[in-house]
């Protein structure tokens, strides 16, 4: 049983059912229409909102007990929610799939960060968003949550040189606040990243 699988196990929702504050921000700002992939979704948070937001949802996670806190809080909130029990290192991602994705404190190992970053670029619809915060590699010291190891935090660099073709709507990379359930509490050191992909030139 993985690591996040046994965290998910009680019953309480232990980052909160609250939305991401940063991707309620986006939501407000930026019109966001049809299917809608939110990738390590954890106990189904921010499935949910974009879900009460009228979007399609499906989530992914390879924790079945957070997927099935995903569903008991979409039930209470009369809201639908797909979820699929997904290891990212095993996607074979297909290109212009999703209207648009969101990762929200997806934490990953350099190698499978830069391949699902890449997947994810290429997942998009032409005109689609990516919305993003995570960690940034200067958490580190900071004791409001996230990984202890450099490995799986992200540089700015991953976002500005992978989505330079990209419409860079926002970015910002520096401190917070947070408080998302019992794990994610404090001043934090963070990355967000909105981006547009480019519509495709007609013919």
């Amino acid at each position: 049983m993985s690591h996040w699988n046994n965290r998910f196990q009680s019953e309480h929702y232990v980052y909160g059912t609250k939305p991401n504050e940063f991707l309620q921000d986006v939501i407000e700002k930026v019109t966001l229409t049809g299917n809608v992939l939110a990738i390590a979704e954890g106990e189904g948070r921010n499935a949910v909102y974009l879900a009460e937001q009228g979007l399609n949802v499906t989530a992914w996670d390879y924790a079945e007990s957070g997927l099935a806190k995903t569903k008991k809080l979409a039930e209470s909130r009369g809201v639908s929610v797909k979820t699929e029990l997904v290891d990212l290192n095993d996607v074979n991602w297909k290109p212009e799939q999703w209207d648009h994705l969101t990762c929200i404190f997806g934490h990953f190992p350099t190698p499978l960060r830069q391949k699902t970053l890449l997947g994810v670029k290429d997942a998009i619809k032409p005109g689609g968003y990516f919305v993003t915060e995570v960690y940034s590699i200067h958490q580190l010291p900071y004791q409001s949550g996230g990984p202890k190891e450099m490995d799986f935090l992200y540089r700015p660099e991953e976002f500005l040189q992978t989505f330079s073709d990209w419409r860079i709507v926002h970015f910002f990379m520096g401190e917070t606040v947070r408080h998302e359930g019992e794990l994610h509490n404090g001043l934090c050191h963070v990355i967000q990243f909105v981006g547009q992909k480019p519509e495709n030139e007609p013919e």
